[in-house]
């Protein structure tokens, strides 16, 4: 329905998750109050930068009234307090879409962390799912949106008490700005607090101080506007002049977070392009770090006009910096298309992502903790570098961390494992997983163990892939220890009386054979292995082949028609095995029994589930009843 066609006044009714989301904000943010007026300046703020941009095209949508401001507005005696920006506006539809409904994804994920009481919760996450409008409750009990559309002539009236309903209606050509948004908010009794002036100056200066739009307050009605910020844009200033305090701010202004940065980045490039930077690594991980859309937010400007903040300006795997970009070579009319295909664009790009891999390894060799905290939140994203960005992936395995077999339960860089090779060993090895304490179980780690070689616990996704896409650092391959043979006679155990290798006698080569009969279809070969030291049998992939952990995951999404059959390994130094190729020729069922068991076993300790779980409680049953008579 357009706004032509719209009925003149009509009630409607929340979106489901807009109703949730108002009773849990109002009732479990409510400690954090002063984030409402940090919200709708920053709504405001980015009305006034839309309308700049909208203006390049059409200058005649400022009027006669160019320069972009925001007001503040007290009235003691109505109780009311008003945001107002002469910004782009909003139109009935707009007003719909934006104030009833909530576009993005994550809200059901916001709402679950409200409800579960996590500390500060609300506080943390209202910019990042923006919703930062509806905070407008946690101190108001009715809320108008009075708003006009630049270049348009009517203009609307949105009003709710957050209970369940709101309406929408013309407003009268005479109580609506002449183009933007005016927000009233009617003050509940408990936060009349908010009608000081003094209050509003602390909470614009904390939190609101460096939004690119100057914001003026007026004290009471007829009182002329008092500026308290200057608009003045903080990315402009010399890196030496903005203080922490200011960064900690902006950033919060610009991320939607209440935590502080871990990193900023702020320069300005000069040269063949000219442009200045202000990024931050965030403190805590975002929300959304894992959507599959996998954008970033990083916002462009062109020579201080807000442009867009959907132009990737950063790789994907750098997603989670915050910050923005100001070009003075953009030209101003190109539309945002144009941009994202420009050459110009593409060398900022790749300058930028340059310098933030070059920050991040300063950080990584000054200040090891600091670092390490971004890599517990961002380490996962960072490593679809090493498949994704081939050209950088030296710069990605020096900043990589892993978990590893090591007795340090840390974090280990390359550089550190490296350093800790075995005479002889020629590899990096690693084993894939979802889960570091079952890889640390694995019976793969024994021969590796047994002769003190460091192994890399890999239990991202992403893992799966890079390690296949010829990943090497200081010249030493990546190899799993789940595919092919081990080769790890060339390395002496710790202890000298392991080295002696077991022995394949004709009893056990006679065991090989009866289980590759048995088995048949089931395994691609059974072997005798050189990884076991204690458990019975392990599965390996075949040398040629993917790696166990990534076949399956392809296998799951529908990407490989069927797994390849593994190979089983089993260990003649164990007693069991040793025990079983022993058994009579009159003990031939029970025999194959066990060799079914002993694949389902090394199933189960690969991660898998028993083949064919009916006959795996038979066998298993059978084997009991006998070992029981």
């Amino acid at each position: 329905m357009s706004s032509a066609d719209a009925p003149s006044s009509e009630n409607r009714v929340f979106e489901a998750d807009v109703a949730r989301l108002l009773q849990l904000m109002v009732h479990s943010v409510y400690s954090e109050r002063d984030v409402f007026l940090r919200e709708l300046i920053s709504n405001a703020a980015d009305a006034c930068e839309k309308l700049r941009y909208e203006a390049i095209a059409t200058p005649a949508l400022l009027g006669e009234d160019p320069k972009a401001r925001i007001t503040i507005a007290l009235d003691a005696e109505a109780k009311t307090l008003s945001v107002e920006d002469n910004g782009i506006g909003m139109g009935r539809d707009e007003m719909v879409e934006a104030l009833g409904t909530i576009a993005r994804s994550g809200t059901r994920a916001f709402v679950e962390r409200l409800q579960s009481g996590e500390a500060n919760a609300g506080a943390q996450l209202i910019g990042q799912f923006g919703i930062g409008f509806y905070s407008a409750f946690m101190v108001a009990e009715r809320v108008e949106v009075i708003s006009r559309r630049a270049g348009a002539a009517e203009a609307w009236r949105w009003s709710s008490d957050g209970k369940g309903t709101f309406s929408v209606a013309p407003a009268g050509p005479a109580e609506a700005p002449t183009r933007g948004t005016r927000v009233v908010l009617h003050l509940m009794e408990d936060a009349a607090g908010y009608l000081e002036r003094a209050a509003i100056e602390r909470v614009v200066r904390e939190q609101s101080g460096h939004v690119p739009v100057p914001i003026a307050i007026v004290e009471k009605p007829g009182a002329e506007p008092a500026e308290i910020a200057d608009g003045a844009a903080l990315w402009a200033k010399p890196r030496g002049d903005v203080t922490a305090e200011e960064h900690k701010d902006f950033y919060r202004s610009v991320a939607g977070q209440f935590d502080e940065p871990a990193l900023t980045v702020h320069y300005r490039a000069e040269g063949r392009h000219e442009y200045t930077v202000l990024l931050y690594v965030p403190g805590t991980r975002p929300f959304d770090l894992f959507e599959p859309e996998r954008k970033g937010r990083i916002k462009l400007y062109v020579k201080r006009v807000f442009i867009s903040d959907d132009v990737e300006i950063l790789p994907r795997y750098l997603r989670f910096v915050r910050g923005l970009v100001d070009s003075a070579d953009i030209p101003l009319n190109v539309s945002r298309e144009m941009i994202q295909e420009s050459p110009v664009l593409g060398a900022i790009r790749n300058a930028v992502t340059s310098r933030v891999l070059s920050e991040l390894e300063k950080l990584a060799e000054k200040e090891p903790e600091t670092f390490t905290k971004i890599w517990d939140a961002f380490g996962a994203v960072l490593k679809e570098g090493l498949y994704e960005d081939f050209g950088r992936r030296d710069t990605l395995m020096n900043l990589a961390r892993f978990h590893s077999t090591s007795d340090g339960k840390g974090w280990r860089g390359l550089k550190d494992y490296v350093g800790a090779l075995k005479p002889n060993q020629t590899a990096i090895y690693y084993i894939t997983g979802d889960d570091q304490a079952r890889l640390e179980a694995s019976p793969h780690l024994e021969g590796f163990r047994a002769r003190g070689i460091e192994v890399l616990l890999l239990t991202d996704q992403v893992d799966s892939f890079w390690v296949t896409a010829g990943a090497a650092f200081d010249g030493k391959p990546f190899k799993s220890i789940t595919q092919g043979a081990a080769d790890l006679s060339l390395i002496p155990t710790l202890d000298a009386k392991d080295d002696a290798k077991a022995e394949t006698t004709p009893v056990i080569e006679g065991f090989v054979a009866f289980m590759k009969t048995t088995l048949g279809d089931a395994v691609a070969d059974v072997k005798v292995s050189d990884r076991l030291t204690d458990s019975a049998v392990c599965l390996v992939a075949s040398a040629s082949g993917l790696d166990r952990q990534l076949e399956r995951m392809l296998a799951g999404a529908g990407r490989l028609p069927e797994a390849s059959k593994p190979i089983l390994e089993i260990n003649p130094r164990n007693a069991l095995i040793s025990a079983v190729a022993a058994l009579a020729d009159d003990k031939a069922e029970l025999k194959r029994d066990i060799a079914h068991l002993l694949l389902d076993e090394a199933r189960v300790l690969d991660g898998d589930r028993p083949a064919d779980a009916r006959a795996f409680a038979d066998r298993l049953a059978r084997t009991l009843t006998r070992a029981l008579g």
